[in-house]
């Protein structure tokens, strides 16, 4: 039974994600954490659990709920928060041994997911994610007992995030005053605390789609549709835009000209800060595959160590860890900073990115001085049969045709052909010196997989 993918368990609510499978889920975990804390000197109890404004939210966190205090622990509810809210709480408070975020992200209003976070607040590791997945497989084969030697209690912490807020707004040293800056909160769990953490550092702010509605969250809004975001920035003649994710855990920035700065843009703007002030060891940068070809030379060029991962920020993170960097995070807006937090936050990234700005320049000046990015293009092809998406490589024909297209390539471009790990979706992004050759590359592997993978 495989539940977890990239980032965490992530699916439509009622033909996949269930309350059912959410209470099994959260007994099975349940039991799961309890053997490791009985393992460990740790004397916590607690499981915090966060949510975004999603509709099936409450039904959700319900069910986990339900399920681990089933398995003896107390529940902590915080309710609507961002994800980096509950990783936070989970790393620093005494009492809290993990957490668990109910959000899909980015992911459309339909869709729901289950995100935990371990003593440490960081993601659970494959070892713990496969002991949930087997013991939940146990119990659907029949056996629905639950031993625990106490019940868990549950308690509504709401006032907990303000720990969280405070830890924001002491990570920069300066104010923001003088700062106007849009905010598109995408009608998810960044509208908890963003608007107030700005404005208590001194910014003007203009705030979009701020009104927690489950039933509109990412519809045409945040990260993943800037087009309201450039509009407001311009209208109002502002310094710079941010724009978050249902959950909050990722950003995307726009200058005042409204231009688009993704993951890649800001990872390079703050990297150079933390490289001047000897805050960067080995000058090292950790990312993914998909970080643009422009990024990774101009990073090179100032000396820097330029670290590739696979998709997801767990995996951002395991190399951060592994090689004691400091700074990492993908394109699509996730951004770690270890001197700050253990997880990617969009709120932190982009609190810090205006700190930048107001120290050293205009958000449009310093993005004329960094890089000029590869044309990249991205396209997906929805492929509903999960076993043809997970073993597309089987597929010779499109095999050969990467191989092919890679060919052709050469040291002009990259190719990256994955199955999403949150969306049942192949993508394809091919990367080039001219977009006419990324754009013949795009066309033709998502062509050929539409025929092979959709087609048949």
């Amino acid at each position: 039974m495989k539940l977890f993918g990239t980032d965490g368990i992530r699916g439509h609510v009622g033909n996949f994600l269930t309350a059912p499978l959410a209470l099994e889920v959260g007994i099975s975990a349940g039991r799961i954490l309890k053997e490791q804390l009985a393992a460990s000197d740790d004397r916590a109890k607690v499981i915090a659990i966060g949510q975004d404004s999603r509709r099936s939210g409450d039904m959700l966190s319900s069910a986990i709920a339900a399920g681990l205090t089933a398995a003896g622990w107390d529940v902590w509810h915080i309710g609507l928060c961002p994800t980096p809210a509950v990783a936070f709480l989970a790393a620093n408070s005494p009492e809290i041994f993990g957490g668990v975020m109910i959000s899909a992200s980015h992911n459309p209003p339909e869709d729901n997911g289950i995100k935990f976070f371990d003593r440490h607040g960081t993601k659970l590791c494959s070892d713990t994610q496969a002991a949930i997945e087997a013991l939940l497989e146990s119990r659907t084969d029949g056996n629905h007992s639950v031993h625990a030697p106490i019940w868990g209690k549950y308690h509504e912490k709401a006032d907990l995030i303000a720990e969280y807020q405070q830890s924001l707004q002491s990570s920069i040293a300066i104010d923001l005053t003088g700062l106007k800056i849009v905010l598109d909160l995408a009608h998810g769990s960044a509208i908890r605390v963003s608007l107030e953490v700005f404005q208590n550092l001194g910014a003007e702010v203009i705030c979009l789609h701020q009104e927690p509605d489950g039933d509109r969250i990412n519809v045409n809004c945040g990260s993943t549709h800037l087009e309201p975001l450039r509009a407001a920035v311009k209208l109002h003649n502002a310094d710079m835009g941010f724009a978050f994710d249902g959950d909050a855990d990722r950003v995307l920035a726009v200058d005042s000209n409204g231009r688009v700065v993704d993951g890649d843009y800001i990872l390079y703007l703050w990297g150079q800060e933390l490289l001047d002030n000897h805050q960067l060891p080995q000058s090292a940068i950790v990312t993914t595959v998909m970080a643009n070809l422009g990024f990774e030379r101009a990073w090179q060029k100032l000396g820097g160590k330029f670290v590739r991962t696979a998709v997801g920020d767990q995996y951002v993170h395991a190399e951060m860890v592994r090689s004691g960097a400091m700074l990492g995070g993908e394109q699509s807006g996730h951004v770690l900073c270890r001197h700050y937090a253990i997880s990617g936050d969009g709120l932190l990234a982009a609190i810090h990115l205006a700190a930048l700005v107001k120290q050293k320049a205009p958000l449009a000046e310093l993005m004329d001085q960094s890089f000029h990015p590869y044309p990249q293009l991205l396209k997906n092809v929805r492929v509903e049969d999960r076993e043809l998406r997970r073993n597309w490589q089987a597929c010779d024909a499109i095999v050969q045709a990467i191989a092919l297209a890679e060919q052709d390539l050469g040291d002009r471009g990259r190719i990256l052909v994955r199955a999403s790990g949150t969306e049942p979706l192949m993508r394809v992004m091919v990367e080039a010196e001219t977009l006419d050759l990324a754009t013949h590359w795009t066309d033709n592997l998502t062509g050929l997989i539409e025929e092979q993978l959709v087609k048949n």
